[in-house]
């Protein structure tokens, strides 16, 4: 398909924007639409998958037959069976009359199940067999039937991840995905959401005869930088929103006015702004580097703290300050508030006096107990001496060494990336009611990777 008849398409069903993967959905969309495959449309609640289900049956042979569209999460499970399938008089409780279901009554057309993830068990079995034989049964009926009937099927959920959890049948899975179409979010369109909101705004001015609003550059940033975890919907009611609220200026919208119509718990991270995610293949590997250096930023505070607790601690001792002046490297880059400064700085050498390195004065460090008896002379071990910590309950003396302290402390660093990271994922996750979409959002990064990480963990989400 070239450009030209892309175009024709767009204007047609009214889809507005020009983004590359838009442009390859809508590819897709008619070439498949000729035959009486059946496709799969995926992608986020609210960006636009009916309008695919429409250019499918509108470009088809079936386009003279009838089209129809069904909410599979919104029927209650008790009924979809006799919505779908239709039922027999009699054959359960309310059941005054024979009824025709929807695949009945749209012979010779197209049926588009929309959530087909919320589809039941026992439903999805019925509908593997319309799909394999054309046949299906009436609800309190024997008797096979069939009907001659286009499925075009639609989901925001991960459907692979449905079937592991035993929530969705494989076999109906890969029977509804012969041809997957994914309509792009549209925090992934680029400028097609100034486009979007352009034309929401002049729409709504038109209607209700108010001028139509402006954006600065700054607010058109602003508006490009938001996730949008509603998609269109919820760009369209945001843009008739501030079009009724702000109708009365008489200049542009800037970047503080509309973010008082953005939620704020959905504003984008300002630490994540620094790496923008990119879009396409290698998205997700932005992602995690996002991730990451977040995780990052946050050891390298913690660290910082902890070398400012220890040295305050060793500097009211004489042993503790023996070890700071040995470890002088380590410790002369930190102030009192963690930030970097030279070794000369009066605040940091003032801590490192003259150590008397005579055997006679025993490196000690009575724990809790500050009026201790003393402890009686060490021997040196290598490079460190030992410091003799009193044990709380009898009184006994531990050596412990720096090697043994280092040798903890890097087994502890080991870890402390992947803690940092599990807890991170745990409290989006908590925040958001342990839906995986906004955790993932609020995390910046991918769906996808955020189920491998809470796999990776043994996260659990109940």
């Amino acid at each position: 398909m070239n450009q030209q008849e892309i175009q024709s398409v767009k204007q047609r069903f009214g889809i507005i924007g020009n983004a590359p993967a838009l442009n390859y959905a809508i590819n897709v969309a008619m070439q498949v639409a000729a035959t009486d495959l059946t496709v799969l449309i995926t992608g986020e609640s609210g960006s636009g998958k009916e309008s695919f289900s429409k250019i499918i049956h509108s470009l088809s042979a079936r386009k003279h037959g009838q089209f129809i569209a069904i909410n599979c999460g919104a029927i209650p499970e008790g009924t979809i069976d006799s919505e779908l399938f239709g039922h027999e008089k009699g054959s359960f409780t309310g059941a005054v009359d024979s009824r025709k279901g929807y695949f009945e009554t749209t012979n010779g057309g197209t049926i588009f199940l929309d959530e087909i993830g919320e589809m039941p068990l026992g439903t999805q079995a019925r509908l593997l067999r319309v799909l394999e034989n054309g046949e299906f049964i009436r609800v309190g009926s024997s008797k096979t039937q069939k009907t001659d009937v286009r499925v075009v099927a639609a989901t925001n959920v991960n459907l692979l991840e449905a079937v592991e959890k035993g929530k969705f049948r494989e076999d109906l899975y890969y029977r509804l995905n012969t041809v997957p179409i994914f309509v792009p979010p549209l925090r992934e369109r680029g400028t097609d959401i100034e486009l979007l909101f352009r034309k929401f705004t002049t729409d709504f001015a038109e209607r209700y005869r108010i001028k139509p609003l402006q954006l600065t550059d700054d607010a058109k940033q602003l508006l490009m930088s938001f996730p949008f975890p509603g998609n269109i919907r919820q760009l369209k009611n945001m843009a008739e929103q501030i079009s009724i609220l702000e109708s009365e200026q008489n200049k542009p919208i800037d970047a503080e006015t509309l973010s008082r119509y953005l939620p704020q718990s959905q504003q984008p991270n300002r630490t994540l702004a620094l790496f923008p995610q990119a879009n396409g293949s290698n998205g997700e590997n932005f992602s995690e580097r996002d991730l990451l250096y977040k995780v990052l930023f946050d050891m390298r505070r913690d660290v910082n703290d902890l070398k400012k607790l220890v040295r305050d601690v060793l500097g009211n001792e004489q042993d503790g300050r023996q070890i700071l002046h040995t470890h002088k490297d380590l410790f002369d880059s930190i102030s009192s508030d963690g930030d970097p400064r030279p070794a000369t700085d009066p605040n940091v050498t003032r801590f490192l006096p003259a150590v008397n390195s005579s055997p006679s004065q025993p490196n000690v460090v009575p724990r809790d107990r500050p009026n201790g008896p003393a402890a009686p002379p060490v021997e040196t071990y290598g490079s460190h001496p030992p410091v003799q910590i009193f044990d709380d309950v009898d009184g006994d003396i531990n050596d412990v060494t720096v090697e043994d302290v280092t040798h903890e402390t890097e087994e502890d660093d080991s870890l402390s990336l992947e803690r940092q990271e599990k807890e991170m994922i745990l409290k989006a996750l908590r925040r958001n009611n342990n839906k995986r979409k906004y955790a993932a959002q609020a995390l910046g990064i991918s769906e996808r990777t955020l189920y491998r990480k809470i796999k990776q963990y043994e996260i659990d989400e109940e």
